[in-house]
């Protein structure tokens, strides 16, 4: 097979629901956005659904249909985009709940769908989504008096525990909401570690569900095998790749590898990533091309018939901090090319 071969540990995704869950003394819902951040939507969302998740996240509309057919009508599956021009038939069919971010969006929902179900989101600081201070004030009453399901904000900064935009955008936020009966979410997975004073009536973890940063005690839930397509040997001055831009200095073992930027290997790897034969790295050399990458196997005692770019010895973020970026982009990069096995 020449496509890469992405693994996805299901019982390792479970246990890292357990674990956040069981930081918390509230409900803890599930983000699957960008179809569970590459690994999909389908196949997570009914691992959660077991570990008794009822409340789902998604970006927009359309990403709720794959949701709602793995989960069935009794999950809650919350559209963080809101209620956009277009939506309301999809809305309406497959029982979305959208989180207005807008006078707009709440005038377009109340019109269309009056008794449909609906959330709120504050903006505490982000100026990204959400309702500002004056747009809050004129509408809140109206608003809560329909039973919104949650009123939301999200933490810019809860990555870093000791930014002080978290205590600044969680004092916003008690003063935005505090007094009223809905119930309220601010914290993802940073805000779940920052602590209880985060965490309200829901918390909703994203990136700590698939093993990344800043949940340090994920377990990991993706390995990534890329197969070996031919080897070669180079002598000492040749050169490697578009630009010729790596330059063997000895007698080298070369093996061309089926994956490349198209497969979501970012270009920037070119710079010194390393793919793994058991615990040994080996050096990605030359550039990052569309579909292909070449990889020093000097070194190793054997022919690879593969090698690991995701694996224990390089983690997402690992890999991710190779190509100057986070562990969020790696994976919903991750190419539909991959032929994908789901375990545990």
């Amino acid at each position: 097979m020449s496509t890469g071969h992405l693994t996805i540990d299901l019982a390792a995704l479970a246990a890292n629901w357990r674990s956040l869950n069981a930081l918390t003394s509230c409900e803890t819902a599930a983000v699957i956005k960008a179809d569970a951040y590459g690994l999909g939507a389908d196949r997570v969302a009914k691992a959660l659904a077991k570990q008794g998740v009822r409340t789902f996240y998604v970006a927009m509309a359309e990403e709720g249909a794959a949701v709602r057919a793995a989960v069935g009508d009794k999950a809650q599956i919350r559209v963080l985009t809101g209620h956009m021009r277009g939506d309301t038939d999809m809305i309406a069919d497959l029982n979305l709940t959208p989180i207005l971010n807008t006078i707009d969006q709440i005038n377009r929902h109340f019109e269309a769908l009056p008794d449909h179900s609906f959330g709120l989101q504050l903006d505490t600081g982000m100026n990204r989504l959400g309702l500002e201070w004056d747009d809050w004030a004129a509408v809140a009453e109206a608003a809560l008096r329909r039973k919104p399901v949650v009123v939301m904000s999200h933490l810019a900064c809860a990555d870093e525990p000791d930014h002080p935009m978290n205590p600044y955008q969680l004092d916003i936020f008690h003063q935005m909401t505090d007094g009223i009966t809905t119930p309220r979410s601010l914290a993802a997975t940073g805000g779940i570690l920052l602590g209880p004073d985060y965490h309200f009536d829901e918390c909703r973890p994203g990136i700590g569900l698939y093993g990344g940063l800043p949940f340090e005690d994920a377990r990991p839930v993706v390995r990534l095998d890329l197969p070996v397509i031919q080897l070669r040997d180079l002598t000492a001055g040749e050169v490697v790749g578009y630009g010729n831009s790596w330059q063997a200095e000895r007698p080298t073992r070369l093996a061309t590898i089926a994956a490349g930027y198209a497969d979501g290997l970012l270009r920037s790897l070119s710079r010194g990533a390393m793919l793994y034969h058991g615990d040994t790295p080996c050096p990605l050399v030359g550039r990052v091309s569309m579909d292909l990458i070449t990889v020093d196997v000097t070194d190793l005692n054997e022919d690879p018939a593969a090698l690991a770019f995701i694996c224990d010895a390089q983690p997402v973020d690992s890999l991710a901090q190779s190509a100057g970026t986070i562990g969020y982009e790696m994976l919903t990069g991750l190419s539909p090319r991959y032929s994908r096995r789901y375990v545990g």
